[in-house]
């Protein structure tokens, strides 16, 4: 049977089974992104961020590198998917419309997606700023609907979806459970003349055994001066005594990840590395203490840089002290609706939650990261995650 006649044939069998969350709870999402719709004045939304698809309609799948789209309407949810991902659409989702391509032939996603678009008013709200948005669709869609008018909306689900609901707290909870468990056997684990793809090794088992879907991003795990190195990963190095061993791991519950960071000693901490330990945690506290709601992203963020001032000269930090996680995909957890930062003028909201990656890096030495992932609530920050905060 060809693609379609599949799709026909999961539509009578499987259609939703795997929809994550109740259909109430997508009722609710939709309400929330047309309101903001209607009063933008746009007809429609074409969406292309695999996490966003998900995010409203349940959609979900490992492939995240073809096209794939959600025309929103003021009644109406079209799916728009390649072949290959026809099961995905039927099984997971309840959208009023699935159109699929030929996975080989992407020219053809074109006419019916025009198709979809025609007769929603003269704007439509589309996200310049994810890389999901192929020119090559953007520029046929402005030349078959010459009287349309495309206008950058990327903040428009990004400030619905920064606030959690009672559910989506709920999976980052078991995302934060699961998380722990993977760090704990990793950190266990640790010894010198071990590598750190051992350790890797003994977290991810961890982590998949405990319930974790595909994860949005591998477990990471650096050693030594290789440590001060931001954004390397495992790589078959030994672990020697006396060396920093960073951990970073996520698991995904239904697509949503509360990652943390740890940073164990493979013997006896030094005095400098004990400093920088503490200098994290206190970072990490001031900030739980900032997240009030009514406060910007900003105050907290320059509240941190007091307390990490006396470190500030020896240590390389990213300068953004917290990040926003949902549900996402690969190649990252990163939600990107939020972010706790100097300049960021947005207040914090109850049920809103941030990741608060805390890592100081000397370079050429050693790195120590250490971090929860938090949860904004009426007093401040509550972690999700439990960290030890522990050396050793």
């Amino acid at each position: 049977m060809d693609f379609n006649a599949y799709q026909q044939t999961l539509a009578t069998e499987l259609r939703g089974r795997e929809c994550p969350f109740p259909e109430a709870e997508y009722q609710q999402r939709l309400k929330h992104l047309r309101a903001s719709m209607h009063a933008d004045g746009l007809g429609a939304v074409l969406l292309t961020d695999p996490s966003d698809l998900f995010y409203l309609t349940g959609y979900s799948t490992f492939e995240v590198s073809v096209h794939v789209a959600l025309v929103v309407t003021a009644d109406t949810l079209t799916l728009q998917v390649p072949s290959i991902e026809t099961g995905p659409a039927m099984v997971t989702t309840r959208v009023d419309h699935v159109i699929g391509y030929r996975w080989e032939g992407v020219g053809d996603v074109l006419d019916p997606l025009a198709h979809a678009l025609i007769g929603h008013g003269g704007k439509v709200g589309v996200d310049y700023w994810h890389g999901s948005l192929r020119q090559g669709v953007l520029e046929g869609l402005k030349l078959r609907l010459p009287d349309t008018q495309f206008v950058d909306a990327s903040g428009l689900l990004k400030s619905i979806r920064i606030v959690k609901s009672a559910a989506e707290i709920d999976c980052l909870r078991h995302s934060a459970r699961i998380t722990g468990q993977g760090i704990e056997a990793a950190a266990a684990a640790i010894r010198p003349g071990m590598t750190d793809n051992e350790i890797a090794a003994i977290g991810a088992e961890s982590l998949l055994a405990g319930g974790s879907e595909f994860m949005s991003m591998q477990p990471i795990v650096t050693v030594g001066l290789r440590s001060s190195v931001i954004h390397t990963n495992h790589k078959r190095c030994r672990i020697e005594d006396g060396d920093t061993v960073f951990l970073e791991f996520g698991a995904a519950w239904q697509r949503y990840t509360a990652p943390m960071m740890r940073t164990l000693v493979a013997g006896h901490p030094s005095a400098r590395m004990r400093a920088v330990f503490d200098g994290c945690r206190r970072v990490v506290d001031v900030l739980k203490a900032s997240m009030v709601p009514g406060r910007t992203f900003d105050s907290a963020a320059r509240a941190a840089e007091q307390v990490m001032a006396p470190l500030a000269s020896e240590v390389f930090f990213s300068g953004v002290f917290g990040y926003t996680v949902g549900a996402q995909f690969p190649p990252s957890w990163v939600e990107g609706s939020g972010f706790i930062a100097r300049g960021e003028s947005t207040v914090f909201q109850s049920g809103m939650v941030f990741h608060l990656p805390i890592c100081l890096r000397i370079p050429g030495q050693w790195g120590m990261g250490c971090s929860d992932t938090v949860l904004v609530g009426e007093h401040g920050g509550e972690p999700l995650t439990a960290n030890p905060w522990r050396l050793d």
